[in-house]
């Protein structure tokens, strides 16, 4: 079961990381989503420090199983609130953040499983 914890919490890792980078060097496609959910672009660096902790979070989390169920649930929340975002603007770009919500929860089932 452990296996599957690395492979899924990497997986994730690497996913928040890339997003982190891309919010805070402004990658076009990012920046489009944020005007979209009417997110404003000034605070756009704590979406990715967010992103950024969670992906080390489950990282160090493979090594101290607290922190990795810690950093799961803040992910599950994280795209919980993303997907409320586009929901609220009637944005039907949201499976994408369903998806990795569902990594999320993956994550977190199986840290506590093979805590």
């Amino acid at each position: 079961m452990f296996v599957a914890t690395v492979v899924v919490s990497i997986l994730l890792a690497v996913i928040l990381l890339a997003s982190g980078v891309g919010k805070l060097t402004g990658q076009k496609q990012q920046l489009e989503t944020m005007r979209k959910v009417k997110f404003p672009l000034d605070k756009l660096w704590l979406l990715a420090a967010a992103e950024i902790a969670g992906a080390a979070g489950l990282i160090v989390g493979l090594f101290w199983w607290p922190l990795g169920v810690a950093a799961a649930i803040g992910v599950i929340l994280y795209f919980v609130g993303a997907i409320g975002s586009h929901l609220r603007v009637r944005d039907s770009s949201w499976p994408p953040a369903a998806v990795l919500l569902l990594l999320g929860v993956a994550a977190l089932v199986l840290r506590l499983q093979s805590a």
